[in-house]
């Protein structure tokens, strides 16, 4: 099991470690970088998996609605605590909602429990982009138009795959293969992108930090359990909700707070010191799960 678990994360950190070396050596471009994952890559990664007839979405509502909980939910839990500790809750609630689902989520599922997983891992991808892109920039300005806070091509790409899935038309095999090709990009681009990312943050904050690194994945946790005891999900569906349970927050969130000048800093330390301590949450989370026989 521990050869497995090893098998399933080194691949994950050593890429980001290579993100990190190369950007503190070169200093890559990656707001473009990201700005071309995001914009192709990842939707036509999207696209492709949910216009793909041999995954049955009906299959992964169960699944949809049991991440929002967790992600929603976390927020509802952990509000007490912000207030009790006198915490801004624009600057810490919104991190420990929205989890690194894209970034790590994704390579960290497919590497786990291999091709099959992706489905699964798309679905929670993109509930936890969309809930982003709507609650998420909410809770940072109210005033903006949900119209505006939707128009992404990830949110078009969902669309029209769901479009396609459900309305029984079969896409030529070339056209998902050449999708599924450029989509599987930003995979590795994803975690070589987030590597880099580190490089910007500091420990300035490190109490915030820890204080995040134990409350994102602990909410997280507490949520997948009522919610795989309620829900009648397949093995491999419970295991992509642990996983995603114990993610530590988007890097997104840092970008996302320096965009609307809400303590930047402070939701950097939080991000920083929270994937870092997923080196010690992964593992374990990791090892129940396969102990637990869910695949």
């Amino acid at each position: 099991m521990i050869a497995q678990i090893l098998s399933t994360l080194l691949p994950v950190f050593l890429i980001a470690g290579c993100g990190a070396l190369y950007g503190r050596y070169r200093s890559p471009d990656i707001k473009g970088l990201n700005v071309l994952n995001m914009e192709l890559f990842v939707p036509m990664l999207v696209f492709a998996v949910l216009a793909d007839k041999q995954a049955p979405l009906q299959e992964y509502a169960g699944l949809a609605l049991s991440a929002t909980v967790v992600v929603l939910g976390s927020g509802v839990i952990l509000y007490p605590l912000a207030r009790v500790l006198k915490l801004n809750l624009k600057t810490f609630l919104p991190p420990m909602m929205f989890n690194n689902s894209g970034n790590m989520g994704l390579p960290l599922l497919v590497l786990a429990f291999g091709e099959a997983a992706l489905p699964a891992a798309i679905v929670l991808f993109i509930v936890e982009m969309l809930l982003h892109f709507s609650f998420g920039l909410y809770i940072l300005d109210p005033h903006t138009s949900i119209f505006k806070r939707l128009k992404l091509p990830i949110v078009f790409a969902s669309i029209a795959g769901l479009a396609v899935n459900f309305s029984g038309i079969a896409l030529p095999g070339w056209l998902l293969e050449t999708l599924n090709m450029l989509g599987e990009v930003c995979i590795p681009l994803m975690l070589f992108a987030l590597g880099v990312r580190m490089l910007e943050v500091d420990f300035s904050d490190w109490k915030l930090g820890l204080l995040g690194a134990i409350a994102c994945p602990a909410s997280g946790l507490i949520l997948a359990w009522p919610m795989i005891a309620i829900m009648d999900l397949p093995g491999l569906q419970v295991a992509s909700l642990w996983v995603f349970a114990a993610l530590p927050p988007a890097v997104l969130n840092y970008m996302v707070a320096e965009q609307y000048q809400q303590e930047p800093h402070k939701v950097a330390s939080l991000v920083l010191i929270s994937n870092l301590g997923s080196l010690v949450v992964m593992p374990l989370v990791l090892g129940v799960v396969f102990a637990a026989g869910y695949v």
